[in-house]
């Protein structure tokens, strides 16, 4: 059974919700998006172009951001969030760079393509500026508080989140595991420079199903470095392990209530 919990975890300036009804402990949903043979031919020009555009102004972000209002929210979290992901608080380097692999065909998406093909570096720059300025809100600082019950996992009687949080926090050195907040940070907020997102309060299917893109190892990226790094990391996760941190990370959030 799962119910509501408030923990906080000093010295990371990190509070995590714990309560959540609908997530299967070992299931993990089949991939909509795995990699496909890309249905256009991949265009790395429009990835470069992000580097000569200018920073991006989240003002005329608002104005561009109309057509993703309808499915991610005005304010970036998700009219529906258990279709869409949360784009409040994420990067501007990140969210435009995710843009341009839609466009490119390089990140295969029969939704997203169509949108990202209208927009000039420059719009992807200013809408990921838009969303960068927004907090996470209703749905965001929960995760599961159920104790694992299988004799044959290395988990049992631990908490669910606790194995994302122990996972997020320590990684498996014998697994050669890193520590997920080596890159994302203490609080899940990401870091801009080299464009490693915000997972904190993000939808934990949705990050699941990334989490499960990655261990799969399958992409049409052109510039694959990123993808490389995250599938290395993801390759050696268990089923449950996935879900555990997705759950861990849907339930970050800052002490402080900010995004």
């Amino acid at each position: 059974m799962r119910h509501a919990r408030v923990l906080g975890f000093a010295g990371l300036a990190v509070a995590t919700v714990v309560a959540i009804t609908a997530i299967a402990q070992t299931t993990v949903e089949p991939l909509p998006e795995t990699a496909p043979a890309p249905a256009m031919p991949l265009d790395a020009s429009v990835t470069a172009e992000l580097a000569k555009a200018k920073p991006g102004d989240a003002t005329a972000g608002a104005a561009k951001a109309g057509a993703c209002v309808a499915c991610h929210g005005l304010d970036g979290n998700a009219t529906d969030p258990t279709l869409y992901p949360r784009l409040a608080g994420q990067s501007e380097r990140y969210l435009s760079r995710q843009l341009a692999l839609f466009k490119s065909g390089e990140r295969a998406n029969p939704i997203m393509q169509p949108f990202a093909m209208t927009l000039s570096a420059q719009d992807m720059r200013d809408i990921g500026a838009y969303y960068a300025t927004k907090s996470a809100g209703a749905g965001a600082g929960i995760a599961d508080d159920a104790v694992i019950a299988d004799k044959s996992s290395p988990y049992d009687g631990m908490k669910f989140f606790e194995v994302g949080q122990k996972l997020f926090r320590s990684g498996d050195p014998a697994r050669n595991l890193p520590a997920c907040m080596a890159c994302h940070g203490p609080s899940g907020a990401g870091n801009p420079g080299p464009a490693y997102p915000r997972v904190a309060g993000q939808q934990s299917w949705y990050t699941a199903r990334r989490l499960q893109e990655y261990r799969a190892g399958t992409t049409t990226e052109i510039d694959k470095a990123l993808f490389q790094t995250m599938a290395q990391v993801a390759q050696p996760l268990t089923d449950q392990e996935i879900q555990a941190l997705a759950s861990y990370m849907q339930g970050l959030h800052r002490q402080n209530g900010g995004g």
